[in-house]
């Protein structure tokens, strides 16, 4: 029993030192509860986020201008997108969450704001 629990404590030390290390991106919650979770996302230039798969409906709002290049996970084509401030987009539930890398020279913030229910 006790190596699972030190197999656990390894992983998450990992995954944690992986987040320090920009494998995901800073992430900071303003607001949860039963219905929603708002987070501050922090992309640093040339930092990429992981593929992931969305576990919710999102909507995502650029406090920042932004361009990204971002690498689609079936196809492998790598797009360039710019984004304004204030400009608003949708992603459902289970839909891919390519890898993103920042291609600015300064860090750029989004709120992800994830429905529960």
């Amino acid at each position: 029993m006790k190596y699972w629990l030190v197999a656990f404590a390894a992983a998450a030390a990992t995954l944690g030192g992986l987040s320090v290390l920009g494998w995901a991106p800073p992430q900071k919650v303003k607001l949860e509860n039963a219905k929603v979770r708002v987070k501050e996302v922090l992309y640093e230039p040339g930092v990429p986020r992981e593929r992931y798969i969305r576990p919710t409906d999102q909507v995502i709002v650029f406090l920042d201008e932004s361009k990204y290049e971002r690498i689609d996970s079936a196809t492998k084509e790598r797009t360039v997108r710019e984004r304004k401030s204030g400009d608003v987009i949708w992603h459902d539930k289970g839909e891919d969450a390519p890898i993103l890398k920042n291609l600015g020279s300064k860090p750029y913030r989004t709120l992800v704001i994830e429905l529960l229910k």
